[in-house]
């Protein structure tokens, strides 16, 4: 596959179902999950002294909880995800410096 194949491919997949959940439906809720989505992707080709040539490329997604839609007696809130490891990070930096002390 070339390189320029290979780079044209994921766009195909990206769709807003990668972003956004199917909306479910419990006891008169319905809720939309959403998520941040980024992708990422690289090739190359080369060509050495004695004219062979190779290609090479990759192609990466990621995607983490951003939060939800809430709809409650037709009224619509976004509740946002918790991202329990950037608390932990935060809280510990805190708990360090408390600590130890601020060395400013």
């Amino acid at each position: 596959m070339k390189v320029d194949e290979l780079l044209a491919k994921p766009k195909d997949g990206l769709q807003s179902k990668v972003v956004y959940g199917e909306p479910y439906e419990v006891d008169g809720v319905t809720v939309i999950v959403a998520s941040a989505v980024g992708t990422f992707g690289g090739g190359g080709d080369s060509r050495d002294a004695k004219g062979r040539s190779g290609e090479g490329g990759e192609f990466g997604l990621s995607a983490k909880p951003a939060g939800a839609y809430v709809i409650k007696d037709g009224k619509l809130r976004w509740e946002p995800a918790a991202d329990v490891n950037r608390l932990l990070s935060t809280l510990g930096a805190v708990a360090g410096r408390a600590f130890h002390g601020d060395p400013a």
